[in-house]
């Protein structure tokens, strides 16, 4: 069993295990002062919340009035809203797996090093086999790699719109620099503050889309086609899909909680959040400007320049860093635990995770194509890592009756029987592989490549005025 933790700094080894005693005991002091911790430390069902809609919706916010545009108003809200209950559906699963993965560590007596954190691909591989574990491990964490570039690009993307003096390259230089902080982040359990100001930065966003679409008006002439190709649709579709493909670090936030049974309660009320926030700006900012979004893929393109737009890109930008770091983080564990410095001094780690920043930085100058990289990684890696792979591991898990007996988690009261479960399960499994990864890969892999073609690799201003149609 693992030793239970009385102090909430304990588990934070190399706080401990220094020879530089006096200077972190001095440090340790600052931390463990009521109004640090408040700032600093959590580990609630609050702050589970804060980090999972944090890590939801972020700079894809900004491009879904283009996949409306791409999919016109009903299919565009059915997909999001459809996505939004198989993300609920698959976070379900995952806890599930979650706490039979720790139940027979228990059984067998497996004992965690102090400040040891559980991983995605880790509770896949214990509960379904090591071959899973590697499977899950590939797809996860390419995704959370994508994901941490795009927050690059988008970043770099959403201060052009401030200053245009500068292109976006020259922007992700700058953004990259800034990233290399991300590196001193200990763990999740000491990011409330980070949690707090990505949220609170994603609604300023939201409800400035919002209010200066309806304030402003509809543009002259505007048009509303809705669906027009294959192509766009579903990459606008592999766009919602990607909305709700942030639940690949659930684990981690799990590992954080000190309840982490309630998670399922917080899980639901992130989506409801976060349907609230881009529901009304991404029909508003479609409303007003149609068919100019089908070749603009960051709102703030299309919104008028004013004060209130500055403020909406610095707050979005706030947003992005956040979740760049909500994302790499898992990445950083990982390359830790491959170097054999993952419990080891604070120093170690934060060494080891420069050359994970120097990497990403790099592809997001290679690639800054906004919009279009989000469908991508929605439609190979989100897909199969957050929708494809909890529903095989939970069937391969509970695939005879011995292992449904003696499951750590008893049926709810609104399940019936297992049947049901893995009924559903086989549905999601055809609709990603044949909706997801089938036609929305082919259709994102096609609006990439046309992007590469027209761009070219590390282009100096993706989609910038010079360029404009």
């Amino acid at each position: 069993m693992e030793k239970p933790v009385h102090e909430p700094w304990v588990e934070d080894r190399y706080f401990q295990q220094t020879k530089h005693g006096y200077l972190l005991g001095k440090l340790q002091e600052w931390k463990d002062s009521r109004s640090m911790r408040a700032m600093w430390h959590g580990r609630s069902m609050y702050d589970a919340f804060l980090l999972t809609a944090a890590a939801q919706v972020g700079q894809v916010i900004l491009t879904l009035p283009s996949a409306l545009a791409q999919m016109g108003y009903g299919w565009g809200i059915f997909f999001l809203v459809f996505y939004a209950i198989l993300g609920c559906w698959t976070v379900y699963l995952l806890t599930w797996l979650y706490f039979e993965n720790k139940i027979q560590n228990a059984r067998e007596n497996r004992i965690r090093e102090d400040g040891y954190i559980l991983q995605y691909h880790e509770v896949i591989g214990g509960v379904a086999g090591q071959y899973a574990g590697r499977f899950t491990i590939f797809f996860n964490i390419t995704s959370l790699v994508l994901a941490s570039i795009i927050q690059l690009i988008a970043s770099a993307s959403d201060l052009y719109y401030i200053n245009s003096s500068l292109d976006k390259r020259q922007w992700m230089f700058l953004v990259g620099t800034f990233s290399l902080l991300s590196i001193f982040l200990p763990s999740f359990r000491h990011f409330r503050a980070g949690a707090v100001l990505a949220i609170l930065t994603t609604t300023i966003t939201a409800v400035y889309m919002t209010a200066a679409s309806r304030t402003n008006g509809q543009i002259l002439g505007v048009r509303h086609q809705g669906p027009k190709s294959l192509v766009k649709f579903f990459t606008g579709a592999t766009n919602a899909l990607f909305t709700f493909g942030g639940h690949g670090i659930t684990i981690e936030i799990l590992e954080a909680m000190r309840s982490p049974e309630h998670y399922k309660y917080v899980y639901p009320a992130v989506v409801f959040y976060i349907l609230l926030l881009i529901i009304p700006s991404s029909t508003s900012v479609y409303w007003a400007y149609g068919d100019l979004l089908l070749n603009r893929s960051n709102a703030f393109a299309v919104l008028p320049h004013s004060g209130w737009r500055g403020l909406a890109i610095v707050a979005m930008v706030m947003h992005q860093t956040m979740a760049y770091i909500i994302f790499v983080f898992p990445v950083f564990l990982v390359v830790e635990k491959l170097t054999h410095v993952h419990t080891k001094q604070y120093h170690k780690r934060v060494l080891v995770r420069i050359p994970v920043v120097l990497l990403i930085w790099f592809v997001a100058l290679a690639v800054p194509f906004f919009g279009s990289i989000n469908s991508v990684v929605g439609a190979f890696f989100v897909s199969i890592s957050v929708y494809l792979i909890p529903c095989l591991a939970f069937y391969w898990t509970y695939r005879d009756t011995a292992a449904r007996r003696n499951s750590a988690v008893k049926l709810p009261l609104w399940i019936p029987n297992w049947n049901i479960i893995h009924f559903v399960n086989a549905l999601i499994i055809i609709w990603i592989l044949v909706v997801g990864c089938g036609f929305g890969g082919w259709a994102s892999l096609t609006n990439f490549v046309r992007q590469v073609h027209t761009f070219g690799f590390f282009g100096k201003c993706f989609q910038c005025k010079s360029q404009e149609s």
